[in-house]
């Protein structure tokens, strides 16, 4: 798993490539965390272009963000997804709580 994050203003883009599962999802909570400790962060972009695996702990390492983006009264946006990605997004319910966005 690579991601490269980016920071402007009061938004987080972060840019997931490979596989986001149980061997990985710990160094993207602590890549993420690192940088949403500035609670100034109030929208995180999750671009899932080059994601080509994601299982249940990637799904956590999602939830657990959108939890405390939530919690500041922001929003977490998703996009990108593959078609088997996007149906795991969906069948999770994540898109009722994450924003879709065209990307």
């Amino acid at each position: 798993m690579q991601m490269e994050i980016e920071a402007a203003g009061d938004r987080l883009t972060a840019r997931i490539k490979g596989e986001l599962d149980h061997h990985s999802a710990a160094q993207a909570r602590a890549q993420l965390d690192a940088l949403l400790t500035d609670e100034r962060i109030r929208e995180l972009r999750i671009d899932l272009r080059g994601l080509t695996f994601m299982d249940s702990s990637g799904l956590g390492v999602i939830l657990g963000r959108y939890r405390v983006i939530a919690g500041r009264g922001g929003r977490v946006l998703i996009g990108g997804a593959n078609r088997a990605i996007d149906r795991i997004l969906r069948m999770a319910g994540i898109y009722t709580l994450a924003e879709h966005m065209d990307i």
